[in-house]
């Protein structure tokens, strides 16, 4: 399989990369310092399309490849993770979910403004006794005449503050388990309908994690996803695509671990020379460079599959099991080489650290992702 870029992704990158070290990179410091929600860069990040990469443009979408997102995503990345998990969540999760799944009034009324940046979206799966088990959901949706009613709490929520359309998964006939689970359009500001205080976090900490808790929120019937009963499905479907952008995150912090070693290895100095001539600094700087290639080819493979339409569930769960292990093994590294300085606020190296290890937990686990792989070999 030939991965070499063609000119519209070597423009993609070229975009990206720009907007990142422009944009992103002289405040990402203060922005995790402060946990200070990145509302300009991501205003700007929808004015270039990026907000919703795959979507059509008839749906408001740049009509791009998966390929093309995963450069998008990796470059944004190695200047912010925080930006990029809020675009991820956006592209990965709400867009496709919608274009994949949404009817032609849902899309017209969520997916453009989402696609096009004008309105920011976030999905809520999980709760507090359903991470890894997503079939356990106590949220619930009880139908009454046109509309349903919702009651529940969703936890982890990225963009739970800022975002305006939620695709929010529940229980409408727990008789049926997995088969009874539906899925939600809801909107910011309906009643009932709130959020929690900001979660303070190890790493990406300016993105917005809250709980999410729904008292009697009247959700009209016509806001619902597909059929009843086809939620756990679509959660699990949209997840597929959702693991390509977390790897492409986590591939993007190892990259800056890597550009951020070379650079200081050159520089630094010591018993008279500089320490990239020491071997011992030579062979971490080789392994890290060897595996988040592996992890690069992994990710576009991933992708590959998904344009052709071919299955690439397997393939999503490989490259983000990887490229986090990856990520973080990089990140330690990193640390090393630049040995007490790694450890202070002063060099980025240690908010790489702090922020690869979330891509080890989020849109599936490590062991979740074990289990996808084990289970599509073992079929």
């Amino acid at each position: 399989m030939n991965f070499e870029l063609n000119e519209t992704h070597a423009m993609i990158r070229e975009t990206a990369r720009q907007f990142a070290e422009e944009k992103l990179a002289p405040s990402a410091d203060e922005r995790d310092e402060k946990e200070l929600f990145p509302h300009v860069q991501i205003k700007e990040l929808g004015e270039l399309g990026f907000m919703g990469m795959v979507v059509p443009e008839q749906y408001g979408g740049a009509g791009l490849d998966t390929l093309s997102y995963a450069i998008a995503i990796e470059e944004i990345s190695r200047a912010d993770a925080s930006c990029g998990v809020i675009m991820s969540v956006n592209n990965s999760l709400v867009c496709y979910g919608l274009n994949k799944f949404g009817n032609e009034e849902q899309k017209q009324k969520y997916l453009l403004p989402l696609a096009q940046g004008k309105k920011l979206g976030a999905f809520a799966l999980s709760e507090p006794e359903a991470g890894s088990d997503a079939t356990n959901q106590h949220t619930t949706a009880v139908k009454e005449d046109d509309y349903y009613i919702l009651n529940g709490i969703k936890n982890w929520i990225t963009n739970g503050i800022n975002a305006d359309y939620f695709l929010v998964v529940a229980q409408t006939d727990a008789s049926k388990g997995s088969k009874g689970i539906s899925a939600f359009i809801l909107e910011k500001g309906m009643p009932g309908f709130s959020h929690g205080k900001k979660e303070r976090k190890l790493g990406i900490r300016s993105s917005d994690t809250v709980s999410l808790t729904f008292e009697n929120v009247k959700v009209p019937a016509a806001n619902r996803l597909g059929d009843e009963g086809f939620g756990f499905k679509f959660a699990m479907m949209t997840l597929e695509g959702g693991r390509i952008g977390i790897a492409a995150q986590a591939l993007g912090i190892a990259q800056a671990c890597l550009d951020a070693s070379l650079k200081y290895a050159k520089e630094r100095k010591a018993f008279g020379r500089p320490i990239a001539d020491l071997q011992a600094i030579q062979f971490k700087l080789a392994d890290m460079s060897t595996e988040i290639e592996a992890a690069r080819l992994l990710l576009y493979n991933a992708a590959a599959l998904k344009d052709a339409d071919k299955p690439f569930g397997k393939e999503a769960a490989m490259a983000k099991l990887f490229a986090s292990k990856v990520a973080v093994k990089a990140a330690l590294e990193a640390i090393q080489i630049h040995g007490g300085y790694g450890y202070v606020r002063e060099y980025n190296v240690e908010r790489y650290l702090r922020d690869a290890k979330i891509t080890e937990i989020y849109e599936g686990t490590s062991e979740i992702q074990r289990i996808v792989i084990s289970r599509s070999l073992l079929k």
